[in-house]
């Protein structure tokens, strides 16, 4: 079995910054994609930010040029930088990891972290 674990949500004022991290832990081969995906209240749950094992990166439209993801390989963690954080960012942010348990990829998901900018 595998664990992500996600951290580094809270209240921030618009324009401020987090850093959302998420580690991976248990039966793991290897990681390919690595992602963050968010979820408001009323909407459907989006991509913010993917990475591949490579480093080639994948963001949404509403985050480009404000959030930058980045991976740990080595300690099966990925980051989620987020800058001049704005009100309609506010949601639940979720960790993926698509993991090699030994019997091909499945993609797990962590448990979530509440993100709030307040205006």
């Amino acid at each position: 079995q595998v664990q992500l674990v996600e951290s580094g949500g809270g209240l921030v004022q618009a324009g401020g910054s987090l850093r959302l991290s998420c580690a991976a832990s248990g039966r793991i081969f290897s990681i390919n994609v690595m992602g963050w995906y968010r979820q408001a209240p009323g909407k459907q749950r989006e991509l913010v930010a993917t990475i591949i094992t490579g480093g080639s990166t994948n963001y949404g439209d509403s985050v480009k040029g404000r959030f930058t993801i980045s991976r740990d390989n080595a300690k099966n963690t990925v980051y989620l930088q987020m800058n001049s954080l704005k009100p309609e960012d506010t949601a639940v942010y979720y960790c993926s990891c698509d993991v090699n348990d030994g019997r091909g990829f499945l993609r797990y998901w962590g448990q979530g972290t509440q993100v709030t900018v307040s205006s």
